[in-house]
């Protein structure tokens, strides 16, 4: 801990050199060179029902939100009872260290409490690093979680590449093809000619912290679900440290499939940062709370640059006691399996086009239907006029409006998603059956991904 100290004493005073010098440039250039605002406030996403019961004139309590994937158990009692009792705690200064919600994370992943920094939602951590560690270039999956390139493109003045996953491989990330487009994104035109940098890792702190390059993995991928097992993630970043590009795995649905967490292996990668989130397995959306685990050659850098107070009371109790309720984690994960196997068995019957999922979501590829015109959404308004929110994904790079997300619910909601699905099929164009494979009597051509890499 002393020595993590006396480091960050070093790099805050590398970083208020390089801030000054930075605003001194800044001074300097013209005024058309900045960034321009984007368009909207805020990026589309799902779980969005305040805005769309303002919309359809409906209290947001009578839609069912299959947009949104949240753990359909909801907040377990245990966390309820303990936000009831810490109402009165409202009036003081959260803990802007969350030192005892880091104690509890550190004991429940077997890490150090030192590399952990808690995040209003880990969203508010994607965009904390590419502020903080500043760098040139970033390598995104397409399709994959908005957020990513938008905290790039809004903190820094970098290039952005994509790494498009393939529609005929059902957008799975192989991990060579990735690594290969790490090493053709380290070696682009962008990256710093004849610089002064030491890259020694052991010379030289700030050649890390201000790390020229950065790629990032969602693991599982949102939308897609698709998972990389443990030993796959791990050779990209042992890969991406050679390359000394800091490669952040976004877990945010990893605890529906904890054994595929490479958590307990920053420690051992200082080009490694994992971010979790307690939205999706914990249900504790409104609250906001993520964390992150950065290696101790890093995180002086990222606190440094990090606001106070950003995760409240509320929050840190309810984390802790969430990581303590056992029997709600059991409860989920024997749910997620039936329901999982409801839906696909549903899909299948139905010749409903899936994406094999290790999350609580699904991917789907609906046919387009002569009753909806183009641009206006696809199925996504039919199913609204049911009063069924589902995850419109026509925004996902690589993807269009005949792709839609839907979260794995309670059996009551998953049964009524399948019931509109299934009276919906008619008004949907007949795709020519391939292979002789089809679902006879529905028209529609029978598509469970799962084996079928050449779709």
């Amino acid at each position: 801990m002393e020595l993590i100290k006396a480091k960050g004493k070093s790099i805050r005073s590398e970083i208020r050199a390089e801030l000054d010098s930075e605003g001194q440039r800044a001074e300097n250039k013209d005024e058309e060179t900045l960034h321009p605002m984007p368009n909207a406030l805020y990026a589309e996403h799902g779980g969005n029902i305040y805005q769309i019961a303002e919309e359809m004139g409906l209290s947001a309590n009578t839609l069912i939100d299959f947009s949104a994937s949240i753990n359909p158990l909801g907040v377990s009692k245990r966390v309820k009872d303990v936000i009831n009792r810490e109402l009165n705690a409202l009036i003081n200064y959260p803990d802007p260290d969350a030192k005892t919600l880091r104690m509890k994370l550190a004991e429940y992943h077997g890490i150090a409490p030192e590399t952990i920094i808690c995040g209003n939602g880990s969203t508010e951590l994607i965009y904390l690093i590419p502020r903080s560690l500043k760098p040139e270039t970033a390598l995104i999956p397409a399709p994959t979680f908005s957020e990513y390139e938008r905290a790039c493109k809004t903190s820094n003045k970098l290039k952005v590449t994509s790494y498009k996953l393939k529609k005929e491989n059902n957008f799975r990330t192989v991990p060579e093809e990735f690594i290969s487009a790490i090493k053709e994104n380290v070696n682009s035109k962008f990256k710093i000619q004849n610089s002064n940098q030491n890259p020694s890792l052991v010379t030289c702190h700030l050649s890390l912290v201000t790390g020229r390059h950065m790629a990032f993995l969602c693991n599982p991928n949102n939308p897609t679900g698709h998972l990389l097992k443990k030993g796959d993630v791990l050779g990209i970043a042992e890969a991406a440290r050679d390359m000394q590009c800091v490669l952040v795995v976004d877990e945010a649905f990893i605890d529906f499939r904890p054994e595929e967490s490479v958590i307990d292996h920053v420690q051992d990668n200082p080009y490694l940062i994992v971010l979790r989130s307690m939205t999706k397995f914990y249900a504790l959306t409104g609250l906001r709370i993520g964390y992150g685990v950065f290696h101790p050659d890093l995180i002086s850098r990222i606190i440094y640059f990090k606001e106070p107070w950003t995760v409240n009371n509320l929050a840190q109790k309810a984390a802790i006691t969430a990581l303590e309720d056992n029997e709600y984690a059991r409860q989920t994960f024997e749910l997620m399996a039936k329901e999982k196997e409801f839906m696909e068995r549903g899909f299948r019957k139905m010749g409903v086009r899936f994406y094999p999922s290790a999350a609580n979501y699904y991917l789907l590829k609906i046919p387009p239907s002569p009753m909806v015109r183009e641009g206006e959404g696809g199925v996504v308004p039919m199913f609204r006029e049911k009063g069924i929110l589902v995850r419109d994904c026509s925004n996902f790079a690589g993807l269009g409006a005949s792709y839609v997300r839907v979260a794995v619910k309670s059996r009551k909601h998953n049964k009524m998603l399948l019931k509109e699905l299934n009276e919906l099929k008619d008004a949907w164009r007949v795709i020519p059956a391939k292979a002789g494979i089809q679902e006879k009597g529905t028209g529609f051509r029978l598509e469970d991904c799962r084996n079928d890499g050449k779709i």
